[in-house]
């Protein structure tokens, strides 16, 4: 919980203080079932040439019922904050309520690319040639420090991504999609985190995955303290003006129906928002929420089906619940990295985690 699996600090490690109970890894994986796989591609220095280099960017692979379950669906509902951004088979989401098959995340030029191997992935593994697939495939902008429009990501980086998916403890920062990614003037990329939810006499797992590329440095604010504006000056901020995006991903076992899950989405705005997120014209903040619950319930048979459901008025922890996990997955992606150089030799500096121990007096 307060390392990743190589060793890099995450946000609890610098005593940051978070509210509310993590699961047992903190993060999106402790849904039971979920498998994350990430493709980091990392090549190249100096100037931009576009097609050869440099590359910082990648491809994260989501799968909610894992690897054996690819094929399945699972109830989902989404939210867009700000539409600048994409987030493909939404349609599908918002007129089923339900999300087909694996989710991927990459940079804004390759999300058609994703999208199209996720179906060749799934068309391979089930053997039917007439196979039809909507799937979920998000994207945020990584050209500041990647060459995005030398297209280097290849099917055979979102295969990778997809045939690494493994549940348990999870890397962050600048991996899969999010390697070349900016937040709050610092380096941004993946983040994760999760919170227990007890109701009807059990535990269940609400986790959040994010692939954060927004806001100015002025806006960070870590456990209430505005932490960006007193590192204003510590480096020049990369990016002058709000230019970015953030895709999240919510996935929990406890048995919501479409509707809940969309309203779950819908909380991740206030979720960014602790953080000091304002998002802005150009940013694509786009969220999906997924329940990994009543899997008899998503038959296609002539008879009628039957599920659980939390009472709406039972909601409000499971709210709560994600607006913490995002929070902390928001900034995990800011602790748990390292200063990156880029095309054209650009430098986007880690958050410097001694100054923010200062700031917090922790």
């Amino acid at each position: 919980m307060l390392k990743t699996p190589t060793g890099k600090l995450r946000a609890r490690s610098l005593g940051i203080p978070f509210a509310g109970r993590p699961g047992e890894f903190n993060a999106i994986t402790d849904v039971p079932g979920v498998e994350v796989g990430y493709s980091t591609i990392i090549a190249g220095d100096g100037p931009r040439v576009i097609g050869q280099g440099p590359i910082r960017t990648g491809v994260t692979a989501i799968l909610p019922r894992g690897r054996d379950g690819a094929g399945s669906a699972v109830f989902a509902g989404y939210f867009s904050l700000n539409g600048n951004g994409e987030l493909s088979g939404c349609h599908w989401v918002e007129e089923s309520g339900r999300c087909e098959g694996p989710i991927c995340i990459t940079n804004t030029h390759s999300c058609g690319l994703a999208r199209d191997a996720t179906i060749k992935w799934l068309v391979a593994r089930s053997g039917d040639l007439e196979q039809w697939a909507l799937p979920v495939t998000g994207e945020t902008y990584d050209g500041y420090l990647n060459d995005i429009n030398g297209f280097h990501v290849r099917d055979e980086h979102v295969f990778a991504a997809l045939d690494g998916a493994r549940g348990g403890p999870l890397e962050e920062g600048s991996v899969g999609g999010g390697t070349g990614m900016i937040c709050y003037g610092f380096k941004g990329g993946s983040g994760s985190a999760s919170r227990l939810v007890a109701f009807a006499g059990r535990d269940y797992h609400v986790g959040a995955f994010v692939q954060t590329n927004f806001g100015l440095r002025e806006q960070l604010s870590i456990a209430g303290v505005p932490v960006g504006r007193a590192l204003k000056d510590w480096h020049p901020d990369p990016r002058p003006t709000e230019s970015g995006s953030v895709i999240a991903m919510v996935g929990t076992d406890a048995p919501l129906l479409p509707h809940q899950l969309k309203r779950l989405a819908r909380r991740v705005s206030l979720g960014i928002g602790r953080s000091g997120a304002i998002s802005g014209h150009g940013s694509g903040d786009i969220f999906l929420a997924f329940s990994t619950a009543n899997p008899q319930a998503l038959h296609g048979e002539a008879q009628l089906a039957a599920l659980e459901f939390v009472p709406d008025a039972q909601l409000d922890p499971f709210f709560e619940a994600l607006i913490q996990a995002i929070d902390e997955a928001v900034i995990n992606s800011l602790v748990a990295n390292e200063t990156m150089t880029g095309c054209d030799a650009r430098v986007v500096h880690a958050l410097p985690h001694a100054e923010v121990k200062r700031l917090l007096g922790v």
